[in-house]
C-alpha cells in the first residue's frame, strides 16, 4: 500500500530510537507491562509516534488487564490499516498507522470484555505519543 508519509529506511532509523525502530517499523513487541502507556487514565490523543497522525482517544482506552494499552476503537476508521497477520504460527490481525504504515499491534474479536465493539486493539505504547488534553 502507498501511505501519505513515505520515508526511505534510513530516514526512519535517523528518527527513530532503535527501540522504537524494532516494534514500528519492523513489526516487533514492546514487552508485556512495560511500556509507559499500559496504565495510564491521563485524558488525551494517542498519535502514531513515528508520524504524528492521530489514532486513538482516551475515552476508548479500557483495562485488560493483558500488559499492553488496550483501545475498542480507533478515533477514525481510516485511521488504521487491518492485515492479516499470519506470523509465529498464528492468525491474528495487524494494526498499522494508515498515515505512514508503521506497526501499532493487533486487534482481537469476541473476548468478551464490556465494550460497546468487542474489539481490543492491543496496541504497543512505544508506537504511541499520548497528548494530554486539558480541562477547561
Amino acid at each position: 500500500m502507498a501511505y501519505d508519509i513515505d520515508k526511505p529506511d534510513e530516514q526512519w532509523r535517523e528518527e527513530l530510537t532503535p527501540e522504537e525502530y524494532r516494534v514500528l517499523r519492523e513489526a516487533g513487541t514492546e514487552r508485556a507491562f512495560t511500556g509507559e502507556y499500559t496504565d495510564t487514565k491521563t485524558t488525551g490523543v494517542y498519535s502514531c509516534r513515528a508520524c504524528g497522525a492521530e489514532l486513538f482517544r482516551s475515552d476508548t482506552k479500557f483495562e485488560s488487564h493483558c500488559g499492553w494499552p488496550s483501545f475498542y476503537d480507533p478515533a477514525d476508521s481510516s485511521a488504521v490499516e487491518l492485515i492479516s497477520d499470519r506470523s509465529m504460527g498464528m492468525v491474528r490481525t495487524e494494526v498499522r498507522c494508515a498515515a505512514c504504515g508503521s506497526h501499532l499491534g493487533h486487534v482481537f474479536e469476541g473476548e468478551g470484555y464490556p465494550t460497546p465493539t468487542d474489539q481490543r486493539y492491543c496496541i504497543n505504547s512505544i508506537s504511541l505519543r499520548l497528548t494530554p488534553t486539558t480541562e477547561g
